[in-house]
């Protein structure tokens, strides 16, 4: 019988620091751990759901992993000698069979037999995620993915389960959900919806040991004695969903592995040559801020009214328009400096990725880990389009930050973060009501200079600011960081701004009469509309707190010309 068993043949993709890309099996990738970087998939949500799968694993070889967190801080402290390699290196050489892709009662992550009343079988394209949709031009899969190698197969087998797009699938034999052969929509792969944030560090080492939280801390993160990997369940998943009692993850080895899918390949012997794809267990998204630590969370006020309960909360997923830090205020504290608590509500209106919580409590209790670390904060994930049938975009970005930024003891650190963000945002808003003002100066429409003065407002801010934040550590003065921040901020944009009024045409510098809001005119030109930017810039950027209360700064009415940043 052909196999090929994913604990001793190659097919995780690895970067080592010397920057050779190879491929290891799962065995290798767990003893070479301190000399690899990171596990570049062949999309950046192919290396979530693999890092995932490697936790679930390490989760399981330590029997639930680190009960405390002196077992925890032993771990971390004992170095590559004390990285539990052997461990499960012999875990994985007990469950070999469970981890072979091409067995044929129980296939890894597969479901043996699966057919359709036709017996049809579909091509690769239908789990390959970076095969485009019509669009087949500047791609390496212009053609689809006719044959794929074992190895490949394998990564994109684990990334169905965690990334598939819904839409109507084939419907399998034995799946009570088929009608007229088909399934309709049952939403997206388990890890879909997550706005997913990982903790990593300088190997995959501290990478796997960052995002592995301890037994003891259940309050952020679930662990029952019946959570189990889905290779080691009593039964393998069929056609059907999984019966109530088991609709729900019991706890990260459950959750990392969850079956939301149900797979077979085809093959013949050397290549896999096409699947069968349908439905599995539906993941329930909503209110698992308990046992879904990578990912951040929202208040949902609709789902409020619906279930006519609150709190609610769904996870928070990532925009692909924004660069991770403008969204520094949520991970930092789970939600944007807008939100605020509802009068009657006392619930937060979002939480904070657990992992990161996590971090931010070693980073106050631990003197193993140092207030000083510095991690980066990966965010990763899909946006769909159309009723989530395709995948319109991929997020990638990361933050690299010192974990005492995410103690809840560090306040003023924390809102000099989070205000830098908010000074950055009122510049570039003024930035591009200055496009806008001078479009309109000389007639012409305002929308595209508008938004193309933000793109390149904060596109120059992204590299500072990220330089800035690695600044913050303990024992700095954060007002006196937040002050140069002020400043850097001001100039960059007000010399953005010069080379916008320098640049504009001749119309806008000769200007037109317009009506006033109280029936009266007025004289719109370049000249104008800067001073009215290099005022505003002073006004919120320079000296926004000057005769306000503390926290009020840029809230105040705008004035005629200027728009007001939205939320």
């Amino acid at each position: 019988m052909p196999s090929f068993d994913l604990t001793g043949q190659p097919w995780l993709p690895v970067l080592l620091h010397g920057g050779i890309a190879k491929e290891l099996s799962l065995t290798e990738v767990f003893e070479q751990a301190e000399d690899i970087r990171r596990l570049p998939g062949d999309l950046p949500t192919q290396e979530f759901a693999l890092v995932r799968l490697l936790l679930a694993v390490l989760y399981d070889a330590l029997e639930g992993g680190p009960a405390t967190r002196e077992d925890w801080e032993e771990l971390w402290q004992a170095g590559p000698e004390g990285f539990p390699a052997r461990q499960v290196a012999a875990y994985l050489s007990r469950h070999r069979q469970r981890f072979d892709l091409l067995h044929p009662e129980r296939p890894f992550f597969q479901t043996a037999g699966l057919h359709t009343a036709k017996d049809e079988i579909f091509a690769l394209d239908r789990i390959v995620a970076d095969v485009p949709n019509n669009d087949r031009f500047l791609t390496m899969r212009a053609h689809g993915a006719q044959k794929l190698s074992f190895a490949e197969a394998a990564r994109w087998v684990v990334h169905a389960h965690a990334f598939d797009v819904s839409g109507i699938k084939s419907g399998a034999v034995g799946d009570p959900r088929v009608k007229a052969g088909k399934v309709y929509p049952q939403g997206v792969g388990s890890a879909g919806m997550l706005g997913g944030v990982l903790a990593e560090g300088d190997t995959l080492r501290e990478t796997l040991l960052l995002n592995l939280i301890p037994r003891e801390d259940d309050d952020l993160l679930r662990h029952d004695e019946e959570d189990l990997p889905v290779w080691r369940r009593p039964q393998p998943p069929g056609a059907a969903p999984a019966a109530q009692r088991d609709a729900v993850p019991c706890g990260p080895r459950g959750l990392y592995t969850w079956p939301a899918r149900r797979l077979r390949l085809h093959h013949d012997g050397e290549q896999a040559q096409g699947v069968v794809l349908a439905y599995g267990d539906p993941l329930p998204y909503r209110d698992m801020h308990g046992s879904e630590p990578m990912t951040g969370w929202r208040r949902s006020e609709m789902q409020e009214k619906k279930l006519r309960r609150s709190p609610v909360y769904l996870p928070r997923t990532h925009d692909p328009s924004r660069t991770a830090w403008r969204g520094l205020a949520s991970l930092l504290t789970g939600y944007p400096p807008e939100a605020v608590h509802r009068a009657g509500k006392e619930a937060a209106p979002g939480i904070a990725p657990r992992i990161l919580e996590w971090l931010g409590r070693m980073a106050e209790e631990s003197e193993v880990l140092g207030r000083d670390h510095v991690i980066r904060a990966r965010l990763l994930g899909c946006s769909y389009g159309t009723q989530q049938s395709v995948i319109a975009d991929v997020v990638d970005d990361s933050l690299s930050l010192s974990v005492v930024l995410l103690s809840h003891h560090e306040t003023a650190l924390r809102e000099a973060a989070v205000r830098a963000v908010q000074l950055a945002e009122s510049a570039v808003w003024l930035l591009g009501n200055l496009a806008a003002g001078l479009a309109e100066a000389a007639g012409a429409d305002q929308v595209t200079p508008r938004a193309e003065a933000r793109e390149r407002g904060f596109g120059e801010l992204d590299g500072p600011f990220r330089q800035w934040l690695a600044t913050l550590a303990s024992g700095v003065d954060a007002a006196e960081r937040l002050e140069n921040w002020r400043r850097a901020t001001h100039e960059l944009v007000l010399a953005l701004g010069l080379e916008l009024v320098a640049s504009s045409s001749e119309a806008a510098w000769e200007g037109r009469v317009l009506p006033t809001a109280k029936g009266g005119t007025y004289w719109l030109n370049s000249a104008s509309v800067e001073l009215g930017f290099r005022n505003e810039l002073r006004r919120r950027v320079l000296a926004p707190e000057d005769g306000q209360p503390p926290g009020q700064a840029g809230k105040d009415p705008a004035p005629e010309r200027f728009e007001e940043p939205s939320p």
